[in-house]
């Protein structure tokens, strides 16, 4: 079940917070960047956020997606599903709720290169690559992006 989540809430705080670190570690990893930064992002954080929360819930919170809206654009920030639930559809529910949910001018988002389950993810909502950039020495990501 799809939801917008209260990120002032300190247990969807946790949530978010116990479903990204796992999820950064993969990242970080797929990327061959095994010497990523401890993630410094606290619960405080979080709830001061300006981002706009869709989390996937079914008694506990599954995954999320965060995305903050500007001038007919939707900037997609973070999608972040426990890997445990990532092939079970969570990930495209999550797109395909956002996109069904805003009637946005274009969508763009930004994902490590080598990321492949995203970035085919994203390819088949219709997203097309951008630009790539260096966020860290060998380390790249991708700007997609998605005009309607």
């Amino acid at each position: 079940m799809i939801t917008e989540i209260d990120q002032t809430d300190e247990k969807i705080a946790r949530d978010v917070q116990s479903i990204q670190r796992p999820a950064y570690r993969i990242e970080a990893e797929l990327m061959g960047f095994h010497d990523i930064p401890h993630i410094s992002e606290t619960i405080d954080e979080i709830q001061q956020s300006e981002e706009t929360f869709l989390g996937y819930q079914d008694g506990y919170l599954k995954g999320f997606i965060s995305f903050k809206e500007e001038d007919g654009v939707v900037d997609i920030y973070r999608l972040v599903v426990d890997p445990l639930q990532f092939r079970q559809g969570i990930a495209r529910s999550l797109v395909d709720h956002l996109l069904q949910q805003k009637k946005a001018k274009e969508f763009v988002v930004s994902t490590g290169t080598a990321n492949v389950p995203a970035r085919k993810l994203y390819e088949s909502f219709g997203f097309r690559e951008e630009e790539t950039f260096e966020v860290a020495p060998g380390v790249t990501c991708t700007q997609f992006r998605l005009a309607v």
